[in-house]
């Protein structure tokens, strides 16, 4: 089991600080945290 964090990838706050997502983008694994979640899905204004 890795000791490295996961960062969130468009604001780049860690997993214990939110609650983080795993997603794929561009052919690589990826977190997207629960705050970033929606601008994500409906895009950003």
């Amino acid at each position: 089991m890795s000791d490295e964090k996961q960062v969130c990838f468009m604001c780049g706050i860690t997993e214990d600080e939110n609650v983080l997502i795993p997603c794929r983008k561009s052919g690589q694994e990826q977190w997207v945290c629960v705050r970033c979640l929606p601008p994500l899905i409906h895009g950003q204004h």
